[in-house]
């Protein structure tokens, strides 16, 4: 790596973090381009040649949390292990994510500047959708194997993260209740892994 390309990486951080401090601050409409390269200490030429829009910004530092706990859900089937073993483990990866404060206080923002938009929320969650693949995948794989039942994966992926994201993600995000505490994600994660295996366990 070039001294130049490292250079080039640092003020991307930057950026990043700026906009991130921005948005969360003040968000997404009030934020401009300007407060961010400002505080990113970037001209806003600069800016412009990393992000394109403030929209690209907005979801660049959206997959930057995303990615900053999506390795936990990355995780392939192991045949050989209990399967309820294996969902436990996705889903408190999925809680250590939901409950992380910058990803709330911009899920907040995100809400907000969809409300106003459509089109722009539907393009954050489409972006957000490609890094949300791992448990797909993992149900698939499980479905194939026989340790759950043949149907529909992605519903019963939604109907699995509605069962959490129903306790751990919307009553923070819209009703501004508190995080929920490493004890409390344990104990919510065994009930949601017995509930769903309750139906879905072949």
């Amino acid at each position: 790596m070039t001294e130049t390309t490292r250079l080039t990486d640092r003020k991307r951080d930057a950026i990043v973090q700026a906009a991130i401090v921005e948005f969360r601050a003040n968000g997404f409409e009030a934020t401009s381009v300007d407060k961010v390269a400002a505080r990113a200490e970037v001209s806003k030429r600069t800016l412009y040649n990393h992000f394109p829009s403030k929209d690209e910004l907005f979801a660049a530092i959206l997959h930057v949390l995303w990615e900053s706990s999506a390795s936990e859900l990355q995780r392939a089937y192991e045949p050989a292990r209990p399967v309820r073993d294996q969902l436990l483990e996705l889903l408190q990866g999925k809680l250590a994510m939901l409950g992380d404060d910058n990803f709330l206080a911009l899920a907040r923002v995100a809400i907000a500047a969809g409300l106003h938009s459509p089109e722009r929320a539907q393009e954050m969650v489409a972006r957000i959708g490609e890094k949300d693949g791992g448990m797909l995948d993992w149900m698939r794989a499980a479905q194939k194997h026989g340790a759950l039942k043949a149907g529909d994966a992605a519903q019963a992926v939604k109907q699995l993260e509605s069962l959490v994201k129903g306790v751990a993600f919307w009553p923070q995000v819209a009703m501004g209740q508190p995080r929920l505490t490493a004890a409390a994600q344990k104990k919510l994660a065994a009930a949601t892994v017995d509930l769903f295996l309750a139906y879905y366990a072949a």
